[in-house]
C-alpha cells in the first residue's frame, strides 16, 4: 500500500479519492478482463522522475539533450519486449492500445485502404473500425464474424470470400469480448492470397502470449502485433506495437508513431513498461499465465452446470461472456450494478446478435487476470462464479446480499493485493 503523505499534506481532496480507490481495491474482486493489479515496483516506475523529462525522437535520435538516461530505459524496454514476444523491432512508446491501433493503421495503409477485422459485435474491438470512432472516417473497414456463436469458430470462408471481394491491405486478428483462441494460420493463409498484412491486436492477451500458454501469432508469420502494457501483461496503462522481421514495416511504425500521431513519450510510463517486462520474464510469470487460464476454465464449469449460456461456449483464454438476460432474465446492467453491491466488479457487455442496447445489453463480461494475481486458485474462481450467480439471483434480496458480500470481503482478506511479483 501507498500512503501518498506528500499529497496528504498538500491535497486532501485528491488523496480522499486515492485512499478511497485503494480500499475499493483492496475489499472487492476485480473481474473485468481487462483490468489487472500492478506492482508497487512498477508504481514506482510510473511515479518516477523521469515524468520530468521531454524525450521527442528515439534512442540516439532526439531532439532535446540530456537524454542519456531516458535512452537507456527505452532501450532496455525495447529489449525486453523483444525477447518476451520473439521478435525483431517493438516501438514501445504508443500512449495506449488505441493510439498503437491508429499508429499502425497509418504505417501500413494511405487513406481509403481497407482493413478487414472482427466486427464488434461479435468481439471485436471499437478500434477495428467501429462506426462511431474518428478512423472510420479515414480507412474502409470491412468486417467478418463467427460462423456459429454457440462454438466461437470464426467463420473462415466468409472471411476469404469478404477478402477477396475488397482486398484489403490489412486482415486483423484480435478482439476485446471474445474467449476462443484464432486460427492465425488460416489469417496468414488467406492474407498471402491477397496480399494483405496480417496484425494482430493481442491487447487482451499479450501476457498470456508472452508467457507462453496462447499461441504467438509470430510464429505463423503475422507481421505485425499491436497490444497494450496492461491487462494480462501486469504493466502500467500504455501500447506498442511490434514486427516481427520487417525493418522497412519498423521504419514506418516509428515513423507513424512520432512525429506522425504523437508527440513525446511519456518516459515515467516507458520505465513502467521495462519494469513490467522484467516481471514477465521471471519464472513465475509463466506459472502466473497458466493459472490465469486454469481459473477460468474453473469459472466456465460453474456457469455450465448452472445452465447459463456461454458466448463461444466456454472459454480458452481469460475472460467469458456469459447471456445472463437470457439466461436468468437479469440484463447486463442489473447484473453489473447489483453485484457491484457485492464487492464484484465486471462489465455489462452486448452479445452476438445483441437485441438489446449497448447501456442495457444482454451480457456481462468477466475475467480472471487480476484474481489471480492475488493469488486465488481454482477453488476461489469456483467460489466467485457460485457467488455471481447467486446474487444475480438474489438481486431483489436485500439480507442475501449482504450475506453474499461478507463472504467476497472474506475472499479479499484470505487473498490480499501483492506488493511486488519477483
Amino acid at each position: 500500500m501507498q500512503h501518498y503523505q506528500y499529497i496528504k499534506a498538500q491535497d486532501e481532496e485528491v488523496y480522499t479519492v486515492l485512499v478511497g480507490e485503494e480500499e475499493r481495491e483492496r475489499t472487492g474482486i476485480e473481474l473485468i478482463p481487462s483490468e489487472n493489479y500492478v506492482s508497487l515496483a512498477v508504481r514506482e516506475a510510473a511515479g518516477s522522475v523521469l515524468t520530468n523529462k521531454y524525450a521527442e525522437g528515439y534512442p540516439g535520435r532526439r531532439y532535446y539533450g540530456g537524454q542519456q538516461y531516458t535512452d537507456a530505459i527505452e532501450t532496455l524496454a525495447i529489449e525486453r519486449a523483444k525477447k518476451l514476444f520473439k521478435c525483431q523491432y517493438a516501438n514501445v512508446q504508443p500512449l495506449g492500445g488505441a493510439a498503437a491501433n491508429v499508429a499502425m493503421y497509418f504505417a501500413l495503409m494511405e487513406p481509403g485502404d481497407t482493413v478487414l477485422g472482427m466486427d464488434l459485435s461479435h468481439g471485436g474491438h471499437l478500434t477495428h473500425g467501429h462506426p462511431t470512432t474518428s478512423i472510420n472516417k479515414v480507412f474502409n473497414f470491412v468486417r467478418y464474424k463467427m460462423k456459429d456463436v454457440d462454438t466461437g469458430e470464426i467463420d473462415y470462408d466468409a472471411l476469404r470470400t469478404v477478402a477477396l471481394r475488397e482486398k484489403p491491405k490489412i486482415i486483423l486478428a484480435g478482439f476485446s469480448a471474445y474467449s476462443r483462441e484464432l486460427d492465425y494460420a488460416k489469417f496468414v493463409e488467406i492474407a498471402k492470397e491477397v496480399g494483405a498484412y496480417t496484425v494482430a491486436d493481442v491487447a487482451h492477451i499479450a501476457g498470456l502470449i508472452a508467457a507462453g500458454v496462447l499461441k504467438n501469432p509470430f510464429d505463423y508469420g503475422f507481421d505485425v502485433m499491436t497490444t497494450t502494457t496492461h491487462k494480462t501483461l501486469r504493466g502500467p496503462r500504455g501500447g506498442m506495437i511490434l514486427v516481427r522481421e520487417s525493418e522497412d514495416i519498423a521504419k514506418r511504425i516509428n515513423k507513424a508513431v512520432f512525429p506522425g500521431t504523437q508527440g513525446g513519450p511519456h518516459m515515467h510510463i516507458i520505465a513502467a513498461k521495462a519494469v513490467a517486462f522484467g516481471e514477465a520474464l521471471e519464472p513465475n510469470f509463466k506459472k502466473y499465465a497458466a493459472q490465469v487460464l486454469k481459473n477460468a476454465k474453473a469459472m466456465e464449469k460453474v456457469f455450465k452446470d448452472a445452465k447459463i449460456r456461454l458466448l463461444c461456449g466456454g472459454t480458452d483464454n481469460h475472460l467469458l461472456l456469459a447471456d445472463v438476460y437470457g439466461s436468468l432474465g437479469v440484463t447486463g446492467q442489473e447484473a453489473e450494478t447489483v453485484l457491484d453491491e457485492v464487492g464484484i466488479t465486471l462489465n455489462k457487455n452486448m452479445i452476438a446478435d445483441e437485441t438489446r442496447t449497448a447501456m442495457d445489453p444482454s451480457g456481462i463480461r468477466f475475467g480472471t487476470p487480476a484474481m489471480t494475481t492475488r493469488g486465488m486458485k481454482e477453488g476461489e474462481a469456483t467460489k466467485l462464479a457460485e457467488i455471481m450467480i447467486a446474487t444475480m439471483r438474489a438481486k431483489d434480496d436485500a439480507a442475501k446480499k449482504v450475506a453474499l458480500k461478507a463472504e467476497v470481503v472474506a475472499l479479499c482478506e484470505a487473498f490480499p493485493v501483492p506488493e511486488k511479483f519477483v
